[in-house]
């Protein structure tokens, strides 16, 4: 990185792209549910948040399902709350 680097140099470089994980996820729950989650990557997990209590229960009786879409062994935690 140069010291003459400006702001839109720096974020010309960054790479935004969505983990496949995150996704997944969101189109897993827009298919079956008709809902928009946020999705949250950590080093050992990933979080999923939405604003529904019974959308997360749905979630977590069905988590086996969206592990699976996610194609991921992290552990999934479920948050009720943006």
């Amino acid at each position: 990185m140069n010291q003459m680097d400006g702001l839109s140099d720096i974020l010309a470089r960054k790479d935004f792209d969505i983990p496949p994980e995150v996704r997944a996820i969101k189109e897993y729950v827009r298919r079956y549910y008709d809902a928009d989650v946020s999705v949250t990557m950590q080093p050992q997990a990933i979080v999923v948040a939405a604003r529904s209590a019974a959308l997360i229960g749905s979630l977590r009786l069905n988590l086996p399902k969206l592990q699976a879409a996610a194609d991921t062994n992290k552990r999934i935690i479920l948050r009720i709350g943006k």
